[in-house]
This record gives C-alpha cells, sequence and structure tokens, in this order.
C-alpha cells in the first residue's frame, strides 16, 4: 500500500495573551502532518512563524508541493536537501520519524540510544508586560525552578528587578527577542548579571550583532533569531556563548540531531527551544533535549487546551513522551 500525506490546520486557544517584543497573540496555529502506510500513522507538528517569512498558507502549499516526493517514499536524509530547514520540513521530517518508529516497533528513543530518557526541568515563560503585570505573573510561578521572562523594550530594568524580586529563588532567563537598542545593551546585561540572571536570549537583532562580540558579557548571551541550522554556527562563535534550538527553526529532529552535535563540539552551551504549540510539537524535543543545558518546552502550558493524549508536565518537570503521543 503506497504512503499518503494528510495535511491539517488547527488552531488552539492560549491561556490569556502571549506578548513578546514583537507583538501579541490569543492562539496557537499549527500544521499537523499525517503519514499512513501499511496501516501505521506517523504523526508532525509545526508552528509557521511570521518573523521567519512563514504564514500557515505558505507552510501548508509547501508541504503540498513536496507531496509527491513524500508519498513516493522519500527518506529523511533525502528530506534535508529536498526541502529547506523551517516548519514545513519540520512537520514532514518528525512525521517520518513517528512513522518509523511505529513500522519497526522501535521507539525514536531507543534508535537515539536513550534507553531510558528522564524527565526534564523546563522553563515556564512569564509575558512581556509592565513591571507589576510580570511581577505577579512572576509570583503566581516563584515555585518552578526555572522561569523564562520576554523583555525587549528599551528600559527593562524595572522588569528584571520586579521578576527577580518575586521570585527570588528561581533560575531565569531573560528573552530580548531582538528588541534591546544597541545603546543599553550593556548596561542591561550588568543588570541581568546583578540580579543573578543565568542567561539572555537574542538581545539585539539577527544580522546586526556583531556588537556583541566586541563588549564584555558578564553572562551566558544565547542566540535564537540569529541560528537556524548548523550551517550557521561557526559564524557565531565570536558573539554567543549558546544556541537556542527549535525543531521549527531546523527543519525536523534530523537536522536538529546534527545541529547539536556540532554546536557541543564548538562550546556552545545548549538550550532546545519551542514555539507555541501542543504537546505532538514538544515530544520529539524532549528527547533532543536530554543532557541540554537549559530546556525551554512550556509551549503546551501557555494553552487552554492541549492535544489528547499530551506530555506530562508535573510542577517544573516535563517527562519523555509516550509512544501513543509521538515516537
Amino acid at each position: 500500500m503506497p504512503r499518503t500525506l494528510d495535511i491539517q490546520t488547527n488552531s488552539f486557544p492560549i491561556d490569556g495573551t502571549f506578548t513578546i517584543s514583537r507583538g501579541a497573540k490569543t492562539e496557537a496555529e499549527v500544521i499537523t502532518c499525517t503519514l499512513v502506510e501499511e496501516g501505521a500513522h506517523g504523526l508532525g507538528e509545526c508552528v509557521p512563524y511570521r518573523r521567519y517569512g512563514e504564514t500557515m498558507e505558505s507552510v501548508f502549499a509547501q508541504i503540498e508541493a513536496a507531496r509527491p516526493l513524500i508519498e513516493a517514499g522519500i527518506s529523511r536524509s533525502d528530506l534535508l536537501s529536498a526541502m529547506p530547514p523551517g516548519a514545513a520540513r519540520n512537520a514532514v521530517d518528525c512525521a517520518l520519524w513517528d512513522l518509523e518508529a511505529k513500522q519497526t516497533g522501535d521507539s525514536v528513543a531507543a534508535r537515539l540510544g536513550l534507553s531510558a530518557p528522564q524527565p526534564l526541568t523546563t522553563a515556564y515563560t512569564i509575558s512581556l508586560g509592565e513591571p507589576e503585570v510580570m511581577a505577579a505573573q512572576a509570583r503566581e510561578h516563584a515555585g518552578r525552578a526555572l522561569l523564562k521572562v520576554k523583555v525587549g523594550t528599551g528600559d527593562d530594568e524595572s522588569r528584571i528587578r520586579a521578576v527577580r524580586a518575586a521570585a527570588p529563588d528561581a533560575e531565569i532567563i531573560l528573552d530580548a527577542n531582538e528588541g534591546w537598542p544597541e545603546a543599553v545593551l550593556e548596561r542591561h546585561l550588568n543588570i541581568a548579571a546583578q540580579a543573578g540572571v543565568a542567561l539572555v536570549e537574542q538581545p539585539l537583532p539577527a544580522g546586526r550583532d556583531g556588537l556583541l562580540a566586541e563588549i564584555r558579557r558578564p553572562l551566558l548571551v544565547c542566540a535564537d533569531e540569529s541560528v537556524h541550522h548548523t550551517g550557521d554556527l561557526a559564524s557565531l562563535a565570536d558573539r554567543y556563548d549558546a544556541i537556542n534550538i527549535k525543531l521549527d527553526k531546523t527543519g525536523g529532529l534530523t537536522e536538529a540531531l546534527t545541529m547539536k552535535a556540532e554546536a557541543e563540539r564548538l562550546g556552545f552551551s545548549i538550550m532546545i527551544g519551542c514555539m507555541v504549540g501542543t504537546s505532538l510539537a514538544m515530544a520529539p524535543a524532549v528527547l533532543l533535549a536530554q543532557n541540554a543545558d537549559f530546556v525551554d518546552l512550556d509551549g503546551p502550558l501557555l494553552l487552554a487546551r492541549d492535544r489528547e493524549p499530551g506530555l506530562r508536565y508535573a510542577a517544573s518537570l516535563v517527562f519523555p513522551p509516550e509512544t501513543t503521543l509521538w515516537g
């Protein structure tokens, strides 16, 4: 029986509003690929991201254009050259991993050499807002081990200090989403270091981040928008200490595994992150995140409802996926 591909668009409401320096949204729009072959089903989810020129329509069309190759039985290795990095390839690649696991009976975890993948401490995201609002969010979640705090304005000192005061024991990541002007970069980095922040993500715009190579960095600075796939890594070594690997950027787990290995070889600290999606999108990332330095896979926690079955979350932990969900 030939392989068939089904492409679906889905929308999941966010619990409240998710706000970063580039804007706010109230729902997560995702695309789900289902591959069926000889009675086995493989699933993959992606989240198109406008910052990278993607829309639901463009990503759907990209997957549809690749349908002949996908249904003809393309391999994951050949997919790397047949489709560019990005959300579309991610959904197909992850569906192929899941399909292979279902067909062979060997879980993805086992194929990756993870005999017993462990639960991981994941960040929980505090949306950008006025300092007192962010402090209230941080206070509500102060018992979590790791908070990821959205910043990205010309004056974030009050936000940093308010969140730290509200959650004195939590490890904190700041994510500026390219929003810090060069004029405040060193000041904000120093304030973050004074507040005991562990890491700052993408303070300057991608392509305009050369200043990071010229200043003293008092804490880890992590590339997100500046890094997408393995080929980006070597050029970033002088300005970043860590990289954020997201499957929707790399174009799937296959490329992400290669990228992670090369980043470790180059001496980068590793963060495994996500877009705001469901447990289906997080599942392969949880396996990728085993032994990562920072894990930010809280997408389902930000939703008003998740897929069923979903990942198990307990306190600050996210647990490896059951094979009924993925892999």
